[in-house]
């Protein structure tokens, strides 16, 4: 498969990517922890097992939510 540039939208912002790219690659990109992230791709929530085989698609729109521990 060829890379190629594309764009996918995160939290509202549209970001250049080259594809072939995994949502956990993505994330690692974007300087996040992928176990400290809700993520919700395309309307659908997604679950931190499924990051590493979700490849994303070029118009993919997801929100991210860092997750926040404390007492």
């Amino acid at each position: 498969m060829t890379n190629t540039g594309q764009s996918i939208t995160a939290n509202g912002k549209t970001i250049d990517v080259q594809l072939p790219l995994t949502l956990h690659a993505f994330l690692v990109n974007q300087g996040m922890l992928p176990r400290s992230v809700v993520i919700e791709l395309n309307g659908e929530a997604l679950s931190p097992s499924e990051f590493e085989k979700c490849e994303l698609k070029s118009g993919d729109s997801m929100e991210i939510v860092n997750i926040v521990a404390g007492g």
